[in-house]
């Protein structure tokens, strides 16, 4: 969201197009279906659940928000020819501790989390085949195999076909509830329901709305793309407004569910994936068998999605984050991931084997207390530090002059910033400390 337009540069020999097309697009469908998990459906459900369509304003804002964390880091990526991780090396050490504690401590966490959430909906369709542990353990050695041998082209064809799935679905069920339009239209009206802590209820709805490190890896996908100068600024812009504007149909989406099927009959549901296969079951009740399985099949592409793309993306960040450790400061280039020899890395297929295998443990033995707790303060604490970070680098010489940071990208980083802070504070407050020590 610069306030340039123009597509020239610093002089880099580019084969990007000269206009932007939508047959180029592709890393903005990936960061859409990594970013929207099983846990952003459930949690727009359940506001659609309790307030009807009274936050419809708060899912758009979310999508927006989201917009500028994503176009900032691959403008980061675009125009300095360098990753994120050797933008966030240049500000300081603390970067580096920070992300190697997070990536380490997240992927363990996120790996059981995953896996468990593809595997839910697949136990629902086949109850009598295996356990759940067992599908969650057969949906991680899938993804590890997947990543392991296919490179970035025929990742994005696989993860097209599942937001295809995902987004059938959801705009299906939107349709199948009969929205009442008129009070949709009411809801783009900036009000707060009328409840307790509803500020900090609307503020979550707006920071879960699809994504978290994901943002990050979004400049990682671009590159992987073959996109690796200013060029292809326009084709990345037009790219990341099709994965918010897909996010946003998807949110909505759910939303209108929850607004119609669950919050005029008054029914609850339970937070987390569950919340999910109790929605099949309302469904198969109200609309037969037939529409409970096409919306399992649904979950389970918006929770296998959302293990690849962690699988793939996060997977080439620390491949980035070792090779930078092992070349001792060295300058990284963008050119590095394009050419997909970080698919291929030992750093790579090491972090792969992390999020699949050591994870396992927690699918039998549950979460241990401790390590849920700072994977929660972790993982809240990573969006105020992208869109800081983003700030930093975006309004520096770090950036070439054209491509910094213009008012509207620093407002909406701002807002961004402090949204995510407000809502990382709340998370560390309700953390059960006590019981920590």
């Amino acid at each position: 969201m610069t306030d340039t337009t123009d597509d020239s540069a610093t002089g880099k020999a580019t084969s990007a197009p000269r206009k932007s097309s939508w047959k180029y697009i592709g890393p903005g469908i990936v960061v859409a279906a990594t970013g929207v998990g099983a846990g952003d459906l459930v949690a727009t459900l359940i506001a659609g659940s309790n307030f009807g369509y009274t936050l419809l304003w708060a899912a758009v804002i979310g999508c927006l928000v989201k917009i500028s964390l994503a176009e900032a880091a691959g403008r980061w990526h675009l125009s300095t020819g360098r990753t994120l991780f050797d933008g966030w090396a240049s500000l300081g050490r603390w970067t580096t501790w920070f992300f190697a504690v997070y990536v380490v401590i997240w992927g363990f966490v996120y790996g059981a989390a995953a896996m468990s959430s593809s595997a839910l909906p697949l136990q629902a369709l086949f109850p009598e085949v295996m356990d759940l542990e067992w599908w969650a353990i057969a949906c991680g050695l899938v993804g590890l195999v997947f990543v392991w041998f296919n490179k970035y082209a025929v990742f994005e064809k696989v993860m097209t076909v599942l937001v295809g799935v995902m987004f059938v679905v959801t705009v299906y069920l939107a349709i199948r509830v009969t929205p009442n339009l008129p009070d949709a239209f009411a809801g783009l009206l900036p009000v707060l329901p009328d409840e307790k802590d509803s500020i900090l209820n609307t503020l979550g709805l707006i920071g879960g709305v699809g994504g978290t490190i994901t943002l990050a890896a979004y400049g990682y996908w671009v590159n992987a793309k073959g996109w690796t100068d200013t060029g292809w600024m326009k084709v990345m812009r037009l790219d990341n407004r099709v994965a918010y504007a897909t996010t946003g149909i998807f949110v909505i989406a759910m939303l209108f569910v929850g607004a119609e099927l669950l919050h005029s009959a008054n029914v609850a549901i339970a937070s987390g994936d569950k919340g999910l296969i109790q929605l099949g079951d309302i469904l198969e009740d109200e609309y037969g068998t037939a529409t409970a399985k096409f919306f399992l099949i649904g979950f389970f592409a918006t929770s296998f999605t959302s293990l690849i793309g962690v699988w793939h993306g996060v997977s080439l960040m620390f491949a980035d984050f070792m090779a930078r450790y092992r070349t001792r400061g060295g300058e990284l280039k963008g050119e590095e991931v394009a050419s997909g020899q970080r698919e291929k890395s030992w750093p790579f297929r090491a972090y792969l084997l992390w999020l699949t295998f050591p994870p396992m443990v927690l699918l039998f033995q549950g979460q241990p207390f401790r390590l849920v707790i700072i994977y929660g303060v972790l993982g809240a604490a990573f969006l105020p530090f992208l869109a800081g970070t983003l700030l930093w680098l975006l309004n520096s010489s770090r950036t070439p002059g054209q491509w910094r940071n213009g008012p509207l990208s620093n407002v909406m980083l701002a807002v961004a910033g402090l949204l995510f802070l407000v809502l990382c504070v709340k998370q560390i407050w309700d953390q059960p400390w006590a019981d920590f020590f």
